[in-house]
Formats: structure tokens, C-alpha cells, sequence
């Protein structure tokens, strides 16, 4: 059964169908239902199997494309671009937007609500731009199916100006962030991140089933709504030996 959030405030306007239908497509793909490599679904098959029209087809497409989960190539149709993970260690490969969905591909977490807060000094002190409000904070551990040991143990937080949209958040279905766009209709407009290696503390040593004080990544991400105001943030810590990261650069010639 999912879990839903808890969380209040004022309803948000209809997200635009489009924007729906990336978001279904979206974690259709995070999930495996459509091999990678192989053939997508036709615009075609797309329109009546969600029944909506070309152009909303059209237009979701185009962002599965632009945050990269997708290739769109003409005359031989659409496929889904590689997943992230190969090899023993988890290699997350950082260009855009939905690179960050890609290491979801074989892993399982559960979120748990902790409450609404101020955002913790620890974590505010790590950000340039303005955190004020309240926060409504979750934490995971997140695995990779059938594996007991953790790779990841994040702690994510989101706005209070957010809303009644939190109230839609499936706590079992994986990354957060891919959710709120539909339910709250907020497009990402940019995403920042930090990265840090440091020494576990006694929590982030127990989630991840290490030594206190072992190497691990920390990894600190501020989603943006297009006004420039951050919506949510996350904080993840990786075990050194469990976790990569990949980084490919476009030379403009």
C-alpha cells in the first residue's frame, strides 16, 4: 500500500496534461517498464493508450529528451538512453535533470515523514540562496533490489509553499522530486549540487550499515522552481565504496 504524506496549505492550480504525462512516462522509465536500448512507444500508440492528443504526446516527449532519459532519432523512432549503473559500485552520470532519476533504475527506497521544521542549521549553512520558512522533512535508505546493503541515506526536505501537493507524495515509489512536478505542477528551472567527501557521523554510519567515521559522499542538491526560488532540498550520503560518480563534458568545437 503507498504511503502518503501528510501536509496543508492552499490547492494548487491543474498541472497541464502534458506535464502529467512526462511525469507517468518519467517514472514508467525510472522503474524498467520499457527496456532500455530498446524501442519506445510510438507517438501513435501514446495517444491512445493515454488518451490524449498529439501535441500533449509531442510535448512530453520533449522533455523526457531534454533531461535525457529518452533519444529521439528521425526515421528510427525513440528508445530509452542506457541506465546509469554498471559495474559493482553505483556510477551516477551528471549532465542534467534526468540523469539524476536514472540511478532509481534498480534500486528500492521508502521514505519516512519526520515532521515540518526550520531547515537545520547544518544543512542551511551549506546554501547561498534564501531557506526561510518551514520545511517538511523526509528521510530513506535507499538499496539496490536484493541487495541488503545500503547505497544511499538522504534526507529530503520541501517547502512549506508547496502545499496540499505533499499530501500526494508516495513515500514507496522512489525519488520524491519527479512527483512533485505533477502534483504540484512546479517545473524545475535549475539544479544546483555539492559535493563533499567527509567522515561519517554516528546516524549517517548506522543508516548505511559502516564504521563511524568511514569515508562517504555527501551530496547536496537545491531543486529551483523558474523564479529562482528553492522548493526542495536533499541531502544524501554515499558509502565510499558503493558509490561513483561519472561525468561526461561536451567539447564545442
Amino acid at each position: 500500500m503507498a504511503t502518503k504524506a501528510s501536509g496543508s496549505g492552499q490547492k494548487q492550480a491543474r498541472t497541464p496534461r502534458y506535464l502529467q504525462l512526462a511525469a507517468e512516462l518519467r517514472e514508467a522509465i525510472v522503474a524498467g517498464e520499457f527496456g532500455q536500448g530498446k524501442q519506445f512507444p510510438t507517438e501513435t500508440v501514446l495517444c491512445k493508450r493515454f488518451d490524449v492528443s498529439r501535441f500533449t504526446v509531442r510535448e512530453a516527449l520533449r522533455r523526457l529528451e531534454a533531461e535525457g532519459l529518452i533519444q529521439r532519432r528521425r526515421g528510427s523512432g525513440t528508445v530509452v538512453q542506457p541506465a546509469a549503473a554498471r559495474g559493482g559500485a553505483l556510477h551516477q552520470p551528471l549532465s542534467n535533470v534526468g540523469e539524476l532519476l536514472q540511478y532509481a533504475q534498480g534500486s528500492q527506497v521508502e521514505y519516512a515523514p519526520l515532521g515540518r521544521c526550520e531547515l537545520p542549521e547544518s544543512v542551511a549553512e551549506q546554501i547561498a540562496d534564501p531557506v526561510e520558512g518551514q520545511w517538511s522533512c523526509y528521510h530513506g535508505v535507499r538499496r539496490h533490489a536484493g541487495d541488503a546493503l545500503p547505497i544511499a541515506a538522504t534526507h529530503a526536505y520541501f517547502h512549506e509553499r508547496l502545499g496540499d501537493a505533499l499530501d500526494e507524495l508516495d513515500l514507496g515509489a522512489g525519488t520524491l522530486f519527479s512527483q512533485i512536478e505533477r502534483s504540484a505542477g512546479v517545473r524545475i528551472g535549475k539544479v544546483t549540487q555539492d559535493i563533499q567527501a567527509i567522515a561519517a557521523d554516528a546516524d549517517t554510519a548506522a543508516a548505511l550499515s559502516i564504521d563511524e567515521h568511514s569515508p562517504v559522499l555527501r551530496i547536496l542538491r537545491c531543486y529551483f522552481d523558474p523564479a529562482g526560488r528553492i522548493f526542495e532540498i536533499s541531502v544524501s550520503h554515499h558509502p565510499g565504496d558503493r558509490f561513483a560518480y561519472a561525468m561526461h563534458i561536451d567539447v564545442e568545437g
